[in-house]
């Protein structure tokens, strides 16, 4: 299968209004997203694609689409979205991690978690 960037899928587009791709695996990886679907906020997910030919997985007439999630099944999937987002492979302690381990970077991932801590800290 061709890889397809989740960013790309709007089809169909007399449904899909609005997209925010909320986590993004890559090539033969899976993607979730925030559908504006039909004028009603819902949560979709696809499968990308990878190498070869096809165009990812669910798709209609040759376009990519989105499997729209049951309203039932909608908020465990985001909650689980943003426990990947942190921990999971590509998350936010993966890429600390990546940059604490650059020296070159080793400043950068300083600044940036205190730059977190300061924003705590800040009265609100």
């Amino acid at each position: 299968m061709a890889y397809v960037e989740p960013v790309t899928v709007w089809a169909p587009k007399t449904s899909v209004r609005s997209l925010e791709v909320l986590y993004n695996t890559g090539c033969n990886g899976w993607s979730v997203a925030r559908v504006d679907w039909e004028g009603k906020e819902s949560i979709g997910i696809r499968w990308n694609g990878g190498d070869g030919p096809g165009i990812g997985n669910p798709q209609s007439r040759g376009n990519a689409t989105w499997f729209i999630l049951p309203d039932e099944l909608q908020e465990a999937i985001l909650n689980r979205v943003e426990e990947l987002s942190v921990s999971g492979p590509g998350g936010l302690l993966e890429k600390y991690a990546e940059m604490a381990n650059d020296a070159t970077r080793e400043g950068e991932a300083e600044e940036w978690s205190e730059g977190l801590i300061g924003d705590e800290s800040a009265p609100r």
